[in-house]
């Protein structure tokens, strides 16, 4: 009896990866062991670069806050903790969107907690 191979799987396959690799350079897009590896490599780079994003933006946020804190004589750490006791439950993302865009009323908040 014959061998048996799916085609119609593998090309499947090979053609999914190939278009995923769409816009690579060189053998990158057109070679189908070379676009598989550089392929999963990227997956693992976007999976990886999903995580540091939030990383990223909430060391942003707090530097935002700590230099508008600072100019009203507070650090960011006593700010923090004032606005826990105080019960205050805003988030360093609209915190530091206030004091961005909002100095007036980030001033009003700094204020109330001292």
């Amino acid at each position: 009896m014959p061998r048996s191979v799916n085609a119609v799987a593998s090309r499947a396959r090979r053609k999914r990866i190939l278009k995923e690799a769409k816009g690579f350079y060189g053998k990158r897009k057109n070679v189908y062991t070379v676009a598989k590896n550089v392929l999963e490599k990227g997956l693992q780079y976007r999976y990886v670069g999903r995580k540091l994003k939030k990383r990223e933006y909430r060391s942003l946020w707090i530097v935002r806050i700590n230099a508008a804190v600072r100019e009203e004589g507070l650090t960011y750490s006593e700010f923090i903790s004032k606005l826990k006791a105080k019960g205050i439950d805003l988030d360093r993302k609209v915190l530091a969107d206030l004091a961005m865009n909002e100095p007036a009323s980030f001033k009003s908040l700094v204020a109330s907690v001292k």
